[in-house]
């Protein structure tokens, strides 16, 4: 995880491995609907590169980041917990 100030925008990027690529984009796929509204001034994008779920961010203020990122997380958590109750890797 790593956060930088580039034109008074803050930017950080997490990237979170998986066991396979195909639970990385069930968790791509599951995240997704969760846009932040443009009015936020806060972008998120999502991608999968191989077993790794990429996700950046870049906001106007600090306080709107950490809001998104912490909601972000909670989501995540409830994605893994549900892969992780619902079957081995290999199961969907």
């Amino acid at each position: 995880m790593a956060a930088e100030e580039s034109n008074r925008r803050l930017e950080l990027c997490l990237d979170v491995p998986f066991p396979s690529a195909r639970e990385a984009s069930i968790a791509l796929r599951s995240l997704s609907p969760d846009q932040e509204p443009r009015r936020g001034g806060i972008r998120k994008q999502l991608s999968v590169k191989e077993k790794m779920l990429c996700v950046r961010w870049s906001a106007d203020e600090a306080r709107i980041l950490r809001v998104s990122v912490s909601s972000f997380l909670d989501h995540l958590s409830l994605v893994l917990e549900t892969m992780k109750m619902f079957g081995p890797s290999g199961a969907v």
